[in-house]
């Protein structure tokens, strides 16, 4: 089973937020700022003073009730069980670069959560994508990043500034989101919050998760960004780290070196055979373990 499920897309493609977004950076200036100062960003300011939330749909399927929402200008989608009533514990999942919030491999770990844990699960889409309009700065970092890599050149400085000038956005609104979702007779907010990520939502994973107390267990993995080291030292939660040991995106020694920088006294690393895009299935049925074990289930507390 593929984790990401982009066929015929090059491996920058594969990585980025799609048909993304933001405004050109100012030159000398490429990047937004780290991570850390995200935390008080003024679009976080602004969106959570209002974080109203707008049902705009709700279907039942499967004994899962699907409802999209938007909060704000964020687009997202909640899964909870058909019948029962909160408060249940939460999981956010984060979606892969070009991908959305009800791709693939968000919802194959949604419905298992739901069904087998009880929890609510929710997804947003991540600038640039699913129901987002495009984002022009990322849309130019995105087309350097492909030029470089057509002529075999290193992505050099515009990797990064894609992922702060995406992480810029989308950490303050998982916030603004979790704000929400807390307000909600089906979540509540008593009970414990987790958050799940691979390859690119690995990345934005290991910055929210670091700036944000309200997640007490997190599933992470496929990333082995250097400039995180210092931003993974602040993660003190139980972390799952899922790393492919012929990922052909990310070295098999960064990927560990950032494992390695996981502040967390329990954290344990899943190494598979395979590339990037083959993680094997049995780790959906290992992050629903996990996640049972950390946040408990509706009703009752968790073991960490």
């Amino acid at each position: 089973m593929t984790d990401l499920d982009l066929p015929d897309a090059s491996a920058a493609a594969l990585l980025v937020f799609g048909r993304a977004a933001g405004d050109q950076p100012a030159a000398g200036n490429p990047v937004a700022g780290p991570a850390a100062r995200i935390i008080d960003s003024p679009r976080q300011r602004e969106c959570r003073c209002n974080p109203a939330m707008r049902i705009t749909s709700e279907t039942f399927a499967d004994g899962i009730r699907e409802q999209l929402f938007t909060v704000g200008d964020i687009p997202g989608v909640l899964w909870t069980p058909a019948e029962g009533s909160g408060p249940r514990p939460l999981v956010l999942i984060g979606h892969g670069g070009g991908q959305h919030k009800k791709g693939g491999e968000v919802v194959s770990r949604a419905f298992p959560y739901v069904t087998s844990c009880g929890f609510a699960v929710a997804a947003i889409d991540a600038p640039g994508t699913g129901d987002r309009p495009e984002h022009p700065q990322i849309r130019r970092l995105v087309a350097l990043i492909q030029e470089r890599e057509a002529a075999g050149e290193p992505f050099g400085p515009a990797w990064p500034a894609l992922n702060e000038t995406v992480a810029a956005q989308l950490i303050p609104d998982w916030q603004t989101t979790l704000d929400a979702l807390q307000k909600l007779d089906s979540v509540g907010d008593s009970r414990p919050v987790g958050y799940y990520g691979l390859s690119q939502a690995g990345e934005m994973g290991i910055r929210l998760v670091a700036a944000e107390p309200r997640i007490t267990a997190a599933v992470l993995g496929l990333i082995g960004s250097d400039w995180l080291t210092d931003t993974a030292a602040r993660i003190t939660i139980p972390v799952e780290f899922v790393l492919q040991w012929d990922d052909e995106v990310n070295p098999r020694d960064s990927v560990m070196k950032l494992f390695d920088a996981l502040g967390s006294a329990e954290k344990t690393l899943h190494a598979n055979p395979g590339s990037h895009f083959r993680v094997p299935s049995f780790e959906i049925d290992s992050s629903i373990r996990f996640f049972a074990r950390h946040l408990g289930s509706p009703g009752t507390a968790s073991s960490s």
